[in-house]
């Protein structure tokens, strides 16, 4: 598992998983409806290199709601949707990514760390495929669940046009 490295193409809302240099899997994504950039408040996802810096929630069940990378005790439903109309749900598990290029995506104004950056679940019922986000790399929960094993501390994340 050390070789695998994630790839995240804008262009196409894909995360694929390569490993040995070839595509070993594959899951539909959902990126920054205003696009790609590094500006921190831009709302857009941040291109360039990446390592996950911490993986958040491996014991938590699915669609458990997340506030400031905290469980919240809540369980994402339709009900609780409706009650909360507008709101930005982090679900199951966050994998939370730091830049590795100076002035690029780490430091200043346009360090995806300090921006917050994750790649975690949404609803079911959000697109994917399409960009809709605020910032953050969204997956369907299942799939994150099935990626966030695979994953260790350090895992390269690219993130193309």
């Amino acid at each position: 598992m050390p070789d695998l490295q994630l790839r995240i193409e804008l262009s196409l809302q894909r995360l694929s998983c390569i490993e040995a240099g070839r595509v070993t899997d594959s899951f539909p994504v959902s990126t920054a409806k205003n696009g790609a950039g590094e500006q921190s408040d831009s709302g857009c996802t941040p291109r360039g290199r990446h390592r996950i810096r911490l993986k958040i929630g491996e014991r938590c069940e699915e669609n458990t709601v997340f506030v400031g990378r905290r469980a919240t005790g809540e369980r994402y439903s339709r009900e609780l949707a409706e009650k909360e109309p507008g709101r930005d749900w982090v679900l199951t598990r966050i994998l939370w990514l730091t830049g590795l290029e100076q002035g690029k995506n780490r430091g200043g104004r346009v360090d995806s760390l300090r921006r917050f950056i994750y790649i975690h679940g949404t609803p079911d019922e959000e697109p994917m495929g399409a960009p809709a986000s605020h910032g953050c790399i969204r997956m369907r929960n299942r799939d994150l669940v099935a990626l966030f094993d695979r994953v260790e501390r350090g895992t390269l994340v690219e993130i193309v046009e």
